[in-house]
């Protein structure tokens, strides 16, 4: 999974590049609207960083197009400081507006931010859990869940993508607040204290796989 730049300056696209490979952030870099629709529609993309000034369509464009297909969060990051601007990029449907000049250490916290609350607006169901959005819980075949915030987080995150495999890091990077200051098992601590939780409401429910050497997913049919 990656974040999609798209931006048609080099030397402001290198700028972005280096402060998201600092951050351990895997990264692609197109310089046109219908590039980055391309490469959107190849999948694994995690997050859109968009210009709205591009070479071949505005970046509102662009944006518009996305939402009619994708919920991947999009955030603009561009040299308009309009309140027009800004207002109507949020109303096409983005997730957050970043002026230029920008501070690179502000730009990827505004990123993490926006990887860690994608999923938590919908209420979701699947192999009997049901996510209540308004609650912040989760329950299983009409049982609420006892979980810990980041329990509850980490088990959101999954069940909103079944079937996709995310690693340690990527897990640690997209639930908890400051990845940085945990340890390197904290991961695999919460997934042995979901299990448990899991099977005290039903003995034989296993949804989360572990998949030796790429880390965890959830497996809807399990």
């Amino acid at each position: 999974m990656a974040v999609l730049i798209v931006e048609d300056e080099p030397s402001i696209a290198d700028t972005i590049r280096y402060a998201l490979e600092t951050e351990r952030m895997v990264n692609i870099w197109v310089t046109t609207g219908q590039q980055a629709l391309d490469a959107l529609s190849e999948g694994n993309i995690e997050l859109v960083l968009l210009d709205i000034g591009l070479p071949d369509m505005s970046g509102f464009d662009v944006c518009r197009v996305i939402r009619q297909a994708s919920s991947v969060p999009v955030v603009f990051l561009t040299s308009r400081h309009e309140e027009i601007d800004q207002v109507l990029g949020l109303e096409l449907g983005a997730d957050d507006y970043i002026t230029k000049p920008f501070s690179p250490r502000v730009l990827t916290a505004r990123i993490r931010a926006r990887l860690r609350q994608p999923q938590e607006a919908a209420n979701i169901s699947s192999a009997g859990f049901s996510h209540d959005a308004d609650g912040a819980r989760i329950m299983l075949n009409g049982i609420l869940l006892d979980l810990s915030r980041y329990e509850y987080r980490l088990l959101l995150l999954l069940m909103s993508n079944p079937g996709r495999i995310y690693s340690r890091e990527q897990l640690m990077q997209q639930v908890w607040e400051e990845p940085e200051r945990s340890f390197d098992r904290t991961v695999d601590t919460h997934i042995k204290t979901l299990r448990r939780k899991i099977r005290d409401i039903s003995a034989n429910c296993d949804p989360l796989k572990t998949r030796r050497g790429l880390g965890y997913s959830f497996e809807a049919d399990a």
